[in-house]
């Protein structure tokens, strides 16, 4: 039986890409709102938004996860998809920056309790080795396809229409995607064994620490948020005061990006029924420490001009996807099957905290002093990253493979 014809499977995949294009869209008009509100401090703004929202989901995932198996993860998913459709709804009438940040607050703590619940909900439904593996890539191609035709959507319809309206068409997406969850089977989770919540809290990140394969995952994390920083904080304030750009412009610039990762997602799946995990998430690093140096340099030596950011932004998006779609295999292999909702939920928390220290560079440190320091900042943290999950993540002989069960 094929993957999507797991009923169930489908379901939750069609609301899942529904989702991301509604978010995709309210990630445009975020960028351009801050900008109407806060021009030349849009990057602090967006910055301070997204810092918020990285809080949201160092704290609160954790926290989900330890009550996991006691959710009925069905009408769970489904309230969260309500309140953030309610929410989104509400931004096109900010009109203050506090505004803002309050809604961002709300918004991500719903994102930040559904996201991981989601993810671990997908082992329990697709149970076979090589489906979840196509399962996993499929997810990260709704991620690129997002990302690439989200901006070429928001940027066709800023041509006869304000920002306020891709509000709208996000909290319609949220709302799509809770009455699809709503008509899927999802089963609730096997309890975990921890009857405390501390146990419950810490049993992901345990297991983070006790494998070296996650402790390199762990590493890689802040080379993804180091270089994607740029993308998302940067990228309002880059093309309309540095290229001169419109607003759709800036939606066509994160369509580079998403290119880059489409083009790599793709293919994907077939790399990793052949080369090892450790391999492809190795090189999409190296990828990311060259595209933040190759930004540094343009950033000193002043050059502004589309031909030589566009390539820049391209590599961005292609070193994403090589580092975030293996991870949910590294991590299914090395952790028990009761143990994955935390272990989701760890890296979820994990992976954001990473983020956490890299959107503030990129937005306060870029508005302050430049691009030029911030992106050099971001480079040193991209390099500290690499070379810390080459060094935790030791290569693997092809007869130690480790077994779903591994930790």
């Amino acid at each position: 039986m094929g993957l999507f014809a797991i009923r169930d499977y489908r379901n939750l995949f069609s609301a899942q890409v529904i989702a991301l294009f509604g978010t995709g869209l309210a990630t445009v008009a975020l960028g351009l709102l801050a900008y109407d509100l806060a021009g030349p401090d849009a990057g602090a703004v967006l910055g301070t938004a997204l810092t918020i929202k990285m809080v949201m989901y160092v704290l609160i995932a954790p926290v989900v996860a330890a009550y996991a198996d006691r959710l009925p993860r069905r009408l769970f998913l489904t309230l969260l998809d309500a309140v953030r459709a309610a929410v989104v709804l509400a931004l096109p009438f900010v009109t203050e920056i506090w505004h803002i940040y309050v809604l961002i607050g709300v918004l991500q703590a719903a994102s930040a309790a559904f996201t991981p619940t989601f993810q671990a909900v997908i082992p329990d439904i697709v149970t076979r080795e090589s489906d979840y593996t196509r399962a996993l890539s499929a997810s990260q191609v709704a991620y690129t396809m997002e990302s690439l035709l989200s901006p070429v959507l928001a940027a066709l319809a800023l041509t006869f229409m304000t920002f306020d309206w891709l509000f709208v068409g996000t909290s319609a997406g949220f709302a799509a995607s809770a009455a699809l969850v709503l008509a899927t089977r999802v089963p609730d989770a096997r309890p975990s064994g921890l009857t405390r919540v501390w146990d419950r809290l810490a049993s992901g990140i345990r297991a983070f620490a006790a494998a070296p394969r996650l402790r390199g995952v762990l590493a890689l994390n802040l080379v993804v948020a180091a270089s994607g920083s740029i993308v998302v904080v940067n990228t309002v304030n880059f093309v309309r005061d540095g290229l001169g750009g419109t607003q759709a412009d800036v939606a066509w610039m994160l369509a580079a990006s998403g290119g880059g990762t489409l083009a790599v997602a793709l293919v994907l799946p077939r790399v990793l029924d052949r080369v090892a995990e450790r391999a492809v998430m190795m090189t999409g690093a190296a990828v990311l420490v060259a595209a933040v140096l190759a930004a540094v340099g343009t950033a000193y030596a002043q050059i502004a001009a589309w031909a030589v950011a566009v390539p820049v932004w391209v590599a961005v998006g292609a070193g994403m996807a090589l580092v975030i779609t293996p991870t949910g295999r590294v991590i299914r292999s090395s952790v028990a099957p009761a143990g994955l909702p935390a272990a989701f939920a760890a890296q979820f928390s994990l992976s954001h905290a990473a983020w956490l220290v890299t959107y503030p560079v990129a937005g306060w440190i870029g508005t302050a002093a430049g691009f030029a320091p911030a992106w050099t900042v971001l480079a040193v943290l991209a390099v500290g990253g690499a070379a810390a999950a080459a060094a935790l993540w030791p290569r693997e002989r092809a007869s130690a493979a480790p077994s779903p069960a591994r930790v």
